[in-house]
């Protein structure tokens, strides 16, 4: 049994005990908490809305598993519908996209083939970026790097354009990395979970990443998701705590996002490289528009971790 075998099994057992513990606070926060206040705009009765909830976690968890992220999608929907309080908006998402999060990781570490020990350690990198980097980001101008990191992707996209064109080198089909880069590729992630603190979401930027360091666009899909599990377990596990979230809308995204995961898993394997990497410029240009678009969604809360600035309620 290589060590890969033994740290890739290591990563599932980790996953499953802290998937776990998270429905079991999610059931103790039902059991204790509020049963959900009505939200501005119902008036009917508390079942009413339950099938728009539920195509709310679908359509959301779809586009998340395409690498389309989908914390900027399920806050328009909440709030263009006035479904959930704008204040319970971020401890719902998080509660009720961390399950489908952690299928995706689940699904994608086991059918995408990748180097286990370089997804441990750029998942370590993201996760411990996100916590270590927070106090550090939270100085900066959140718009002014949103919109450096707009345009940064907008350039990755072109450039992957002329790739498809043969005007620039293509990425590759690795699924490993050099000593080299995977030391570049580390540090970004580090930096990557660091901007999650901001708002800033890391599947487009770890898609380019990955495209420009030569590797199949695939294997960024198992490092994204497992990032995002992880992480999304901690945070989701404090908002539960303190009851900051709607219990019907996080059921809602979590119940109609599994089946969506499930459906769309099929889809990207499926996918040719070819395919996968227009798949890559649209989310690139889709993400560089939400981020350079005033007033964007993902601008007020658009990631697992938050900053040191911000206060639980």
């Amino acid at each position: 049994m290589g060590v890969g075998y033994t740290l890739k099994l290591a990563l599932f057992i980790a996953l499953g005990m802290l998937s776990a513990t998270f429905i079991f606070w999610w059931a103790r926060s039902v059991r204790d908490g509020r049963d959900g206040e009505q939200p501005p705009n119902e008036s009917g009765p508390s079942g009413a809305q339950a099938p728009t909830r539920l195509a709310i976690g679908f359509g959301t968890n779809f586009l998340d598993m395409l690498g389309i992220g989908s914390f900027a999608t399920t806050t328009a929907a909440f709030k263009l519908l006035r479904i959930v309080r704008a204040e319970d908006i971020p401890g719902t998402m998080i509660v009720g996209h961390t399950l489908p999060v952690i299928a995706q990781a689940f699904i994608f570490m086991t059918v995408v083939r990748i180097d286990p020990v370089m997804l441990v350690l750029l998942i370590l990198a993201m996760v411990i970026g996100g916590w270590l980097g927070a106090g550090i980001v939270s100085g900066l101008p959140r718009r002014l790097i949103q919109v450096g990191m707009g345009i940064a992707l907008l350039l990755a996209a072109l450039s992957m354009m002329m790739s498809q064109f043969g005007l620039f080198p293509a990425g590759g089909e690795g699924l490993g990395l050099s000593t080299t880069r995977l030391l570049i590729a580390l540090v970004m992630n580090f930096i990557f979970g660091a901007l999650v603190t901001l708002g800033i979401g890391n599947y487009a930027p770890s898609l380019v990443l990955f495209s420009l360091l030569g590797m199949d666009p695939h294997a960024a899909f198992p490092v994204m998701m497992g990032s995002g599990a992880f992480t999304g377990i901690v945070a989701g596990i404090r908002f539960l705590n303190k009851q900051r979230y709607d219990q019907r809308a996080a059921l809602g995204l979590m119940i109609g996002g599994i089946p969506a995961v499930l459906l769309a898993a099929f889809a990207v394997k499926s996918l040719s490289l070819d395919a996968i990497r227009w798949l890559v410029m649209a989310v690139i240009v889709y993400t560089a528009l939400t981020m350079l678009r005033p007033g964007s969604a993902e601008r007020e809360r658009g990631g697992f971790i938050f900053t040191a600035k911000e206060k639980l309620p």
